[in-house]
């Protein structure tokens, strides 16, 4: 890796390169900027462009996340992406192989489900059309992803692979989340690291799964009718809230697990952004370090009064 010892420290990703698809907003947007704080140079896609927006129809575009990736410290280069297109995904990886010749780390956090899935409503219930997009945009896009570019990824060793959903096989695997569409993605992407850390391992390179906690991404925010300067206005609405985080802070662990010599150990494993900061001492952007996973099992799902005392 170049640079002397003290960039190093302060730059630990300096000389790396990363691919965060889907990284218009959200995780993905906070995971880019916080690997460009570490000096990686980020590749970073998604649909929404300044030119053209996706069907969300949202003003976040992946030249804005590429902006503040380069304003932290890294490069950041934005390639608009449909992730369901397996000709503009190779294409994608061709670049970046082209002026690069190299992958280090891998984040697929594509989604675009959020006006798909209908809370609580049973599959024959659900519409059709939207629960089949829905698993296409956040399974099929992983799988298309990973089939262009692992084998970029492969050429060094010590590659790593983050496959970015929603809860830990713990908790999904004894908890309904939202609805049979949304449930089988979520769950199918924690699988997708467990495949994929059989394959990869053997190969030197590792993956994982990584959810945030309760995440604060602009949606979200919109969602309570806050931004970032005054989420905490939306407690006396939603009172567990308070355990809620930035995409930063998922982004922090990214980092940390691209930096770690030893993350090997992590392969095939699903991991989340509270029990890493617990691992490797890092903050989210208040200095605290919320737990979201734990509390809510311990607190929330146990219909207890909101207190995030001991949780971040």
């Amino acid at each position: 890796m170049a640079g002397s010892p003290e960039e190093r420290l302060e730059k630990p990703l300096a000389g790396r390169v990363a691919l965060v698809a889907g990284a218009t907003r959200g995780a993905g947007r906070g995971i880019a900027v916080e690997l460009g704080a570490a000096g990686a140079t980020v590749y970073v896609t998604g649909r929404s462009t300044r030119a053209r927006r996706s069907e969300y129809d949202r003003p976040e575009t992946i030249e804005d996340t590429a902006d503040l990736v380069t304003e932290a410290g890294g490069r950041g280069i934005a390639v608009p992406t449909d992730h369901l297109d397996p000709a503009q995904v190779a294409a994608l990886v061709d670049r970046v192989a082209r002026e690069q010749d190299r992958l280090d780390i891998l984040v697929n956090d594509i989604w675009g489900g959020e006006n798909l899935f209908e809370w609580d409503n049973p599959v024959w219930e659900h519409d059709l059309d939207k629960g089949l997009r829905l698993l296409r945009l956040a399974v099929e896009t992983h799988a298309v992803t990973s089939h262009h570019a692992l084998p970029l990824l492969l050429r060094r060793p010590g590659g790593l692979v983050v496959e970015v959903t929603d809860g830990t096989d713990d908790y999904n695997r004894d908890h309904y989340r939202v609805s049979f569409f949304y449930d089988l993605a979520k769950t199918s992407v924690l699988r997708m690291a467990f495949a994929l850390g059989h394959e990869l391992g053997p190969r030197g390179a590792t993956a994982v799964a990584l959810t945030p906690g309760w995440l604060r991404s602009e949606i979200m925010l919109d969602h309570f009718g806050v931004r970032e300067e005054n989420w905490r206005d939306a407690l006396d609405r939603v009172p567990h809230f308070a355990i809620s985080e930035t995409p930063r802070y998922v982004g922090r662990a990214v980092t940390a697990l691209a930096a770690d010599p030893d993350v090997a150990r992590f392969n095939g494993r699903s991991l989340s952004s509270g029990g890493l900061a617990q691992e490797y001492g890092f903050t989210d952007l208040d200095g605290s370090r919320p737990d979201a996973w734990r509390y809510l099992v311990e607190v929330q799902d146990a219909d207890k009064p909101a207190d995030v005392t001991g949780y971040r």
